[in-house]
C-alpha cells in the first residue's frame, strides 16, 4: 500500500516538474495556445456525458437522460445555472416518483 502511495506520490512531483520545464517558447505557439484553450471544455464534456449516460456495465437511459435533455432547452433559453440545476433535478425526480423511469 505504502509502495503505492509513494509511487504516486513520486510520479505527480515528476509531472508537475516536467510542466514547469517547459520553455515558454513552446507555451506561447498558436496551435499550444488553442489546445490549452479547448481542453477543459473537451474534458468537463466528456465528464458530463460519463455521469450522464454511463453505469458500471456501459450506457443507461434512465431518469437522467430526460433530465440532462431539459437542462440543455433551459440552458439554450438562458437561464441561470441554479434553475438550471433545478430544473433537471426536479424532472429526474418527477421521473422516478411516478415510476416512469429508473
Amino acid at each position: 500500500m505504502w509502495f503505492t502511495v509513494l509511487v504516486a506520490a513520486a510520479g505527480c512531483f515528476l509531472l508537475k516538474y516536467l510542466g514547469s520545464s517547459i520553455p515558454k517558447s513552446f507555451l506561447e505557439m498558436p496551435v499550444v495556445k488553442k489546445i490549452v484553450l479547448l481542453l477543459p471544455i473537451a474534458l468537463l464534456s466528456a465528464l458530463v456525458a460519463v455521469q450522464t449516460a454511463g453505469n458500471h456495465q456501459g450506457l443507461a437511459v434512465d431518469a437522467r437522460t430526460p433530465a440532462f435533455l431539459v437542462a440543455i432547452v433551459a440552458l439554450r433559453l438562458k437561464a441561470s445555472f441554479i434553475v438550471v440545476v433545478l430544473v433537471a433535478a426536479t424532472t429526474a425526480a418527477a421521473l422516478r416518483h411516478f415510476g416512469l423511469a429508473a
